[in-house]
């Protein structure tokens, strides 16, 4: 291969895997709670240090701070004041920061430069029982249903339903504006903060909405961000009013090309079935050709595929898969690598999402970087 190719010029960082279960299976926190791994934040700060220090010592680059669910009204509704939950979702990037200073204590000696990426989850996880896999907000974020219907996520295709979801559109916009704002109206926290991460988006108007808050947020002061989608079962969550599910094309459309404001500077997939992420790529990588033709300009991609387990909401436990460690390594190492060798991105973070601890960074770490 030679030196002009573009591959070789492809960044590539390891970002952490899931925070959320490695508190539950590594550090035996509770996190069934409406704050999920937010809530040690404030009760037990320093599991949250030790959870991102054992990511940084497997070998990540980037670490993903514990603020994924917070939000004013999940807050509110766990009991917080207003000022509580400003105080707590501050401190979600000062305790990675701390993670991050310990870490560089111990390695004066072979330093790696380790970026803080805010972890801001869609308005689904701020829903009881979230709503990340299926999309189902309630209005104005999505249809008005009556109690005979079936639940859908989709806005009916007529005027008065395109006008509904602007509207959602509108509404979404405001959430995220209104969280973004929290972190960077304190001077302190958003100098520390290397990436802004909106994770687990299910549905391709909160892509919109999100790329319009950070239209009206400002470039100058937004911080390298990504929007990052899911798949359960290898469909997007979003659905057409016929009931048609929208593709990953549309996903990273809406992401990259669609629209006036200002594109994510990186599309991600997150929260999916490893096995799903080649077909997945391909429609995301010709999107990325189509930007990188219309504006001269390469893009991020940031994958984090669960490692395999199945959560059963009834029981609230999770299936455990065969996929643990080095195998699901293997597997996705020669995703990253393939997605690297085409060339058609600035650069990949790859990492992992649920069930994914220290034990496959360690080992995504090894197959990546040899």
């Amino acid at each position: 291969m030679s030196e002009s190719n573009p591959a070789k010029r492809t960044q590539v960082l390891i970002l952490d895997g899931g925070l959320g279960t490695t508190l539950e299976d590594v550090f035996h926190q509770d996190i069934s709670h409406a704050l999920w791994s937010a809530k040690p934040i404030d009760e037990d700060p320093e599991v949250i240090i030790s959870a991102h220090l054992a990511f940084l010592r497997a070998g990540a680059d980037v670490i993903l701070t514990s603020s994924y669910q917070c939000a004013y009204t999940t807050f509110e509704r766990a009991g917080y004041t207003r000022d509580d939950a400003r105080r707590i979702m501050l401190k979600s990037v000062q305790l990675a920061q701390e993670a991050r200073r310990r870490f560089r204590e111990e390695t004066l000696a072979t330093p790696r430069d380790v970026k803080i990426a805010l972890s801001l989850g869609p308005y689904g996880a701020m829903l009881y029982p979230a709503q990340e896999f299926d999309g189902f907000y309630p209005p104005p974020y999505g249809p008005v249903l009556s109690p005979s219907q079936k639940k859908t996520n989709a806005f009916e295709d007529t005027p008065e339903g395109t006008a509904q979801e602007q509207a959602a559109i509108d509404e979404l916009a405001a959430f995220h504006y209104e969280r973004l704002c929290t972190f960077a109206d304190d001077a302190g926290t958003w100098d520390v903060v290397d990436f802004v991460a909106f994770e687990t988006v299910p549905l391709r108007r909160e892509i919109y909405a999100i790329r319009k808050a950070v239209a009206c947020f400002g470039g100058e002061r937004m911080k390298p961000w990504w929007i990052s989608t899911d798949y359960p079962g290898g469909r997007f969550p979003e659905t057409k009013a016929n009931g048609e599910h929208l593709t990953a094309t549309d996903a990273a459309s809406a992401a990259l090309l669609d629209g006036e404001e200002t594109a994510a500077w990186g599309f991600g997939i997150n929260c999916t079935g490893l096995e799903f992420l080649p077909a997945l790529l391909e429609e995301a990588r010709a999107v990325a050709k189509k930007h990188l033709e219309k504006h001269g300009k390469r893009l991020w991609l940031v994958l984090y595929p669960n490692r395999g387990d199945v959560y059963d909401p009834v029981t609230q436990s999770w299936r455990e898969s065969s996929g643990q460690g080095q195998k699901w390594a293997v597997g996705f190492g020669t995703v990253v690598l393939d997605a690297i060798a085409h060339g058609d991105w600035e650069g990949v973070i790859a990492g992992g999402c649920c069930k994914t601890g220290p034990d496959e960074i360690v080992a995504l770490a090894k197959e990546i970087r040899t």
